[in-house]
């Protein structure tokens, strides 16, 4: 089982944790990071990209000339997709492009990254994170005091005050351990967990 110092806000050493092996201390599966990113980024696409068929281009209604006598290629229509202006054949059409994974494939990913990110030493235990009131300066001032600038900020449950601070930093972000998920853990640098979010980890992924 994983020990790692946990720090105060001015980075001092408080003490130490333990952090649960089924969590923190498992291989990391990469293809797995992988499928799930993929999976997430899916279902976050919106898919309403979309051309018209011959069917939805206006006009169309009259025969462009007549059949016969004109020495060009007969034509019933000017909605025709070899026609300039005409539809467009076999363009995109609107389209759901997510798909479900099932939630051992996303706890599994889930702890992997975690581990990936613990091997790495990117993760910081800090015992607490107060702030009195929404201020963007106060929550900045504490991630310069402990040196992070890209970073995940996990929290054990909604901190509505340090949310709204933290959402004009950029590469900063606030997430509770009900809403965690592999993209938002790999694609900051460090994570900060809260002392209180790894307990809170052990009942919810641990059961």
């Amino acid at each position: 089982m994983p020990q790692v110092d946990i720090i105060n806000r001015d980075s001092k050493s408080i003490g130490k944790t333990d952090l649960p092996d089924d969590i923190f201390n498992i291989k990391v599966n990469k293809a797995l990071l992988y499928e799930v990113v993929h999976n997430h980024l899916a279902n976050r696409r919106q898919g309403t990209v979309a051309t018209k068929t011959k069917g939805l281009v206006s006009g169309g209604g009259k025969k462009p000339y007549k059949q016969k006598g004109t020495g060009r290629a007969r034509a019933g229509s000017n909605r025709s997709p070899i026609w300039r202006g005409g539809g467009t054949i076999f363009g995109p059409q609107p389209r759901d492009y997510s798909y479900k994974l099932p939630k051992k494939v996303k706890w599994q990913a889930l702890s992997s990254a975690l581990a990936a990110k613990l091997a790495d030493n990117e993760v910081v235990i800090i015992d607490d994170l107060p702030i009195n009131e929404p201020k963007t300066k106060a929550v900045k001032a504490i991630l310069q005091g402990l040196g992070l600038s890209n970073v995940l900020i996990i929290v054990p449950e909604k901190n509505e005050k340090l949310e709204l601070a933290a959402r004009n930093i950029p590469r900063v972000n606030v997430a509770r351990v009900s809403e965690l998920n592999v993209y938002s853990v790999l694609t900051h640098e460090k994570l900060l967990i809260l002392k209180d979010a790894i307990e809170l980890m052990k009942e919810a992924y641990l059961g």
